[in-house]
């Protein structure tokens, strides 16, 4: 069973417009601001809507190369109104987002190869944990067998949270005593995963950026070591952001892929803030899809990132 048999369109279209009404309401406000008693699409209401993006969090490289292409567009249609900016932002806001999230973005497990490893990575307070939890969730609705590794072994309260949210979704979890070796976490899990045919890994990691060459060792060594149990693993690297520190996002995603070949990023907490907008920018300026979004606290919350309905959503009923 595909997520989207989990609740049906409506549910999820209902859940991703209420997620989102901060970020659209701010969004829209500025948008409004920079084409209000202008008649068409010109030089002035491209400046002023330049800086209505960027104070939106979309970030000034995106911001610039969506300019671009509307200075384009008015230049080959010559007249543009304001009341197709909206179509306009759509289209060009739609085109940027990286390839692999149309379709309901998300995981694709294939059922001829097992287990399908999930390494997590991020520092602490993004929703880490809650993310992996709220995934093993939905892996096991869909009738797939999830091991859980808690190999984030330098605080207590990681492990701790890692295995209430095993008992609450019904799956098992690998542990250590705290401070024992991350990679070996990894690979009794892998170990275990293995032993019982599981579908699918996902191994939770030290939330923390203390430097860069920690950081890269570490992950690397659990890699490397997790490859002895399952040669491919990991099958994805799944990098958590928190969507409500707008740009600083984007300065730690800069920093966790130099340091590891993050493959997806899931960017949570975008129902309580009003910086969605990053969402765009750092999908479009490090080129590494966006799998998943957080909306809220539900299981179902954790929503398989779709561009298109994004984007929708953010202008559905604007009126500029």
């Amino acid at each position: 069973m595909a997520f989207f048999g989990l609740f049906g369109k409506k549910e999820k279209k209902e859940a991703l417009d209420h997620g989102l009404e901060k970020t659209k309401s701010s969004m829209l406000g500025k948008i409004a601001l920079a084409v209000a008693g202008k008649s068409k699409v010109d030089d002035e209401v491209l400046d002023e809507l330049e800086s209505a993006l960027v104070s939106s969090d979309v970030g000034v490289k995106t911001t610039v190369e969506i300019i671009r292409r509307l200075e384009e567009r008015v230049k080959k249609d010559k007249f543009l109104t304001s009341a197709d900016l909206r179509r306009l932002l759509c289209e060009e806001m739609s085109a940027l987002l990286s390839p692999g999230e149309e379709n309901g973005g998300g995981f694709n497990i294939p059922d001829t190869h097992k287990p399908y490893v999930i390494m997590v990575v991020g520092v602490n307070g993004v929703g880490k944990t809650t993310t992996i939890g709220k995934l093993a969730w939905q892996f096991k609705q869909m009738g797939k067998s999830v091991v859980l590794g808690a190999a984030d072994t330098f605080r207590a309260a990681a492990v701790e949270q890692l295995c209430i949210w095993g008992e609450r979704v019904g799956v098992p979890v690998v542990r250590q005593q705290q401070g024992s070796d991350p990679a070996s976490v990894a690979y009794d899990t892998l170990a275990s995963a293995r032993a019982n045919a599981a579908d699918v890994v996902i191994i939770d990691t030290a939330g923390r950026l203390h430097n860069k060459v920690g950081l890269m060792n570490e992950l690397t060594k659990i890699k490397n070591v997790m490859k002895k149990q399952v040669a491919t693993a990991p099958d994805e690297v799944l990098l958590v952001l928190d969507g409500s520190t707008g740009q600083n996002a984007y300065v730690q995603a800069e920093q966790f892929i130099k340091a590891t070949e993050v493959t997806a990023l899931a960017i949570t907490k975008l129902d309580g803030t009003a910086k969605g907008g990053a969402v765009i920018g750092i999908s479009h300026e490090l080129g590494v899809p966006v799998r998943y979004i957080g909306l809220g606290e539900g299981m179902t919350d954790l929503q398989p990132f779709d561009s298109r309905a994004f984007v929708e959503s953010l202008f559905a009923d604007a009126d500029i």
